[in-house]
């Protein structure tokens, strides 16, 4: 029997000062990377290091979440940053957070954009390949997490860094293997059965269903739950839950 293992990863550190958006605490103890916000469209220095410390501390690989610089819109908008800008600010992001991360006695070990900047570089090969060289200056070896066959996939390549690929549990996908828009009804998977359903097939047969019903093929490395949904933790719970019954090994990709 093929030894099945997946990466269960987490948005985490999206709060800023007073304001707590995601449980980090809670899922630091279900996930196997978390990705942290760098500042730019959430976290503090404060968040970054406490989120730093508990995940060193289980043994939860740490990743740059780097987004574009979007505090109020929580890095969801979509913004025009000139290459050599956006390359320059994802660097300085993974700098931030590995100060923090080797103080706690681990490292980042990769990179995610976020939101906006996740979605556009899914696309827009310039955008992509700034991401890539941001990320290539601050360490080569660290590898980016990203949609697979994608512009960011490219680029990440062709700069000679790691790529490894990612699926999403609770987000639906077009017939073409992209992410359903958040602004579109239904691109959000809400109900915990539907969320844990997806996350099932994608880790163990690497496939689930578009919105508009046809089969998706997406072989992926690494499953992502959204830190900020609604009932984030009950469902990251019964995600791994389900996938340990289905004979799915949790273990982080970096």
């Amino acid at each position: 029997m093929t030894d099945l293992v997946i990466d269960l990863n987490a948005d985490l550190g999206e709060g800023y000062g007073r304001w707590v958006l995601t449980d980090d605490d809670a899922l630091l103890s279900v996930v196997t990377s978390a990705n942290v916000a760098c500042g730019f469209h959430a976290g503090d220095p404060g968040i970054m290091r406490r989120v730093c410390d508990t995940a060193a501390a289980r043994g939860v690989r740490i990743g740059a979440q780097v987004s574009y610089r979007d505090l109020a819109g929580f890095g969801r908008r979509a913004m025009e940053v000139p290459a050599d800008e956006l390359a320059d600010e994802i660097t300085y992001q993974i700098g931030a957070l590995e100060v923090f991360a080797r103080a706690a006695g681990a490292q980042v070990a990769y990179v995610k954009p976020h939101g906006a900047l996740y979605n556009r570089v899914a696309v827009d090969d310039e955008q992509a390949a700034a991401v890539a060289a941001g990320t290539r200056r601050a360490d080569p070896a660290l590898p980016v997490l990203c949609l697979p066959g994608s512009a960011m996939d490219r680029a990440a390549r062709q700069a000679g860094l790691g790529v490894v690929g990612e699926a999403f549990a609770d987000r639906a996908y077009t017939a073409a293997g992209t992410l359903v828009p958040r602004g579109t009804s239904g691109a959000l998977i809400a109900d915990p059965h539907e969320v844990t359903r997806q996350a099932v097939g994608l880790a163990r047969d690497g496939v689930t269903t578009a919105l508009t019903g046809e089969p998706v093929s997406v072989r992926a490395r690494s499953l992502c739950l959204h830190g900020d949904s609604p009932d984030a933790v009950a469902t990251a719970l019964r995600v791994r839950a389900a996938l340990e019954d289905a004979g799915v090994r949790l273990e982080a990709f970096a």
